[in-house]
């Protein structure tokens, strides 16, 4: 796994790179997250690939206690992918909601992900 920083004026992101999955359980999310915090940023990007599959069955819960820690622990996070695959109406609404406020993004470009992190000012 490697991280870079996209910087634009104050705003930093940290970009995760891995060709593997980074993200399997709740322990490994609170593992990154502190990963990126020590590092000194509070808002990350990662592809929809590093994470687990789980992530994104709602009936696992795994989503909603990861994006539960991130957030009480105000961490941004956008995740990147093609979310059209999923023919779930709960996790449509939930990629929705997440997209309407300021702390959770899944977004299908790189660009737009970063557009919506660096315009949250922490």
């Amino acid at each position: 796994m490697n991280i870079h920083i996209d910087q634009r004026e104050n705003s930093k992101v940290a970009v995760i790179s891995s060709e593997e999955i980074i993200i399997q359980n709740l322990n490994d999310a609170l593992d990154l997250m502190a990963n990126v915090r020590y590092n000194g940023y509070d808002k990350m990007l990662l592809r929809k690939e590093q994470i687990t599959e789980d992530f994104f069955e709602l009936k696992t819960r795994l989503a909603g206690e990861i994006l539960q820690k991130y957030t009480n622990y105000e961490m941004r996070i956008a995740i990147v992918g093609d979310f059209s695959g999923y023919n779930s109406k709960s996790l449509n609404d939930f990629i929705y909601e997440c997209n309407q406020g300021s702390r959770v993004f899944f977004k299908s470009t790189e660009a737009g992900a970063l557009d919506a992190l660096h315009r949250i000012h922490t």
